[in-house]
């Protein structure tokens, strides 16, 4: 038999085997002698049983290891995308309470809508109808035009030589780090929209993402994506085995759901003509701002932000997918976000009593929701009634500029039988060829203007039509048979394009 002392300087898991042991003999001996009190075995404490089977996540509350690295994106500009940059310095205080370091969360936001002419609080962003200032000390490492794809990228590579503009900053990380990625905006099958051109398609994300795990400079990754059909940037395209967990918006096919409107319920203060926050970012956010992040699960806020967007499964709502390494949900958020110590106290509810809307209002009809009330607030013959009633005319003119233009190229593509048929879902990927799918946007954009945040939505038409096979000089032939001009108003132009 081994002296005490000895025993003392077995390895550690020998040592946590045998005092498992003692303590798995002692509670089961406690067990049986209370099967006949009170009737049926005392299970063990969750806590015992994963002690003995060794099944702990041991780095779940481990803060000494590694760095965490949050780089967080609005991809629009423009007062009636007010909600885009809501969010994002949403969570900029979410992270900041959790005690991530300034050093390490990278702001990407156009930055024109506090200070904003129409915006009735200068200087406030608020991104729920009685919320506080969610912009005082959010860092501007990214504004304006240098909110562009290739700066978005060469951050998340670490890529400082690749920089245009901005504070410099990169996610510099190493081995034991772990990476928080936050995307809002409008979006499309298989693209994200961005305040600058080009727009960033899913290939080109993925890619670096792949760059990123095989650079060996993170532990693991999750990113959080807020965008119409915002399933198509990870779906068949983000293999399993790059330790990257991601959470989606919508799935493939449908919009996402903007959310505190004017006219809904709950709505912003009257003074107030656009949406606040959007309806999947503002459900993870406002559980973040409640719940103790070292015992809630990556899961377990997937779930509750999984119901809340849905809405109860009404039309005003999206279904919430993952993609990736699904096991990783298993991790506390805190490994991510941190946690704001004032909520140790809190512990997890399932069913939270956070406020569902009544309705939501779709993310590419939430800029003629701003324009409409703004007309209809301005008194009679003013300047800004003038003014709004041009924006929703430009906007409506667009719209039916770029309906048409793809229904007619569809038509003189695939005959008037088939053209409407292209319009339907492929399935996954988006396209076998995304170098195709770009050169026939450039040649759209080209003769029938910018596509923008609208026309997104037509991003699986033309992957089917390359996916049809259709060459460049087709695709030209027929945009110049549908387009005889590129309308003069902003949303057509070019600066709001796909193109480089």
């Amino acid at each position: 038999m081994k002296h005490p002392l000895e025993i003392l300087q077995l390895p550690e898991t020998m040592m946590r085997y045998i005092a498992g042991v003692v303590l798995y003999l002692t509670l089961s001996s406690f067990a049986v002698e209370s099967r006949d009190l009170a009737g049926d075995v005392i299970k063990l404490p969750s806590e015992v049983t994963e002690f003995i089977r060794g099944d702990t996540d041991t780095d779940t509350d481990d803060d000494s290891v590694g760095t965490r690295w949050a780089v967080l994106i609005a991809g629009s500009n423009g007062y009636w995308n007010y909600r885009h940059q809501a969010d994002v310095c949403h969570a900029f205080q979410i992270l900041k309470s959790g005690g991530l370091k300034d050093e390490n969360i990278i702001v990407f936001m156009y930055d024109d809508i506090a200070f904003n002419s129409e915006n009735p609080r200068p200087g406030v962003v608020i991104n729920k109808p009685h919320g506080g200032d969610v912009y005082e000390g959010v860092p501007k490492d990214y504004t304006g035009d240098d909110v562009t794809v290739g700066n978005f990228l060469a951050v998340l590579l670490g890529n400082k030589t690749a920089l245009t503009g901005g504070s410099g900053k990169v996610v510099d990380s190493g081995p034991n780090d772990r990476i928080f990625v936050y995307y809002t905006d409008h979006g499309g099958p298989g693209v994200l929209g961005m305040p600058t051109n080009p727009y960033l398609y899913a290939n080109d994300l993925i890619d670096v993402l792949k760059m990123k795990h095989a650079s060996g400079t993170y532990k693991s990754l999750v990113f959080y994506l807020e965008a119409c059909e915002s399933g198509s940037i990870f779906e068949g395209l983000l293999p399993e085995g790059l330790n990257i967990y991601a959470t989606t918006a919508s799935n493939a096919e449908e919009s996402s759901w903007g959310t505190y409107c004017p006219g809904e319920y709950p709505s912003p203060p009257p003074e107030y003509d656009t949406c606040l926050g959007d309806l999947y970012s503002v459900a993870w956010m406002e559980d973040s701002d409640i719940h103790n992040l070292r015992t809630e699960s990556l899961k377990q806020q997937y779930e509750l932000v999984k119901r809340r967007t849905s809405n109860d499964n009404s039309p005003y709502g999206s279904h919430v997918m993952q993609y990736g390494d699904i096991e990783l949900n298993k991790k506390h958020i805190f490994l991510y976000m941190g946690t704001n110590p004032s909520n140790d106290n809190y512990t997890f509810v399932e069913d939270n009593s956070l406020p569902s809307p009544s309705r939501a209002v779709n993310q590419r009809d939430a800029d003629l929701l701003h324009f409409w009330h703004k007309f209809h607030k301005a008194p009679e013959g003013s300047p800004r009634k003038f003014e709004a009633q041009k924006q929703l005319l430009d906007v409506m003119s667009h719209r039916t500029h770029i309906d048409q233009s793809m229904k007619l190229i569809g038509n003189i593509l695939f005959g008037i039988d088939n053209g409407p048929g292209m319009l339907s879902v492929r399935g996954q990927p988006l396209v076998n060829d995304w170098d195709c799918l770009k050169m026939l946007v450039r040649t759209f954009e080209t003769h029938c203007g910018s596509l923008s945040q609208y026309g997104m939505k037509y991003m699986r038409f033309i992957g089917n039509i390359c996916n049809a096979g259709i060459r460049k000089e087709q695709m030209a032939e027929a945009s110049a048979q549908a387009c005889v001009r590129i309308p003069p108003g902003s949303w057509s132009s070019l600066h709001r394009g796909f193109s480089a």
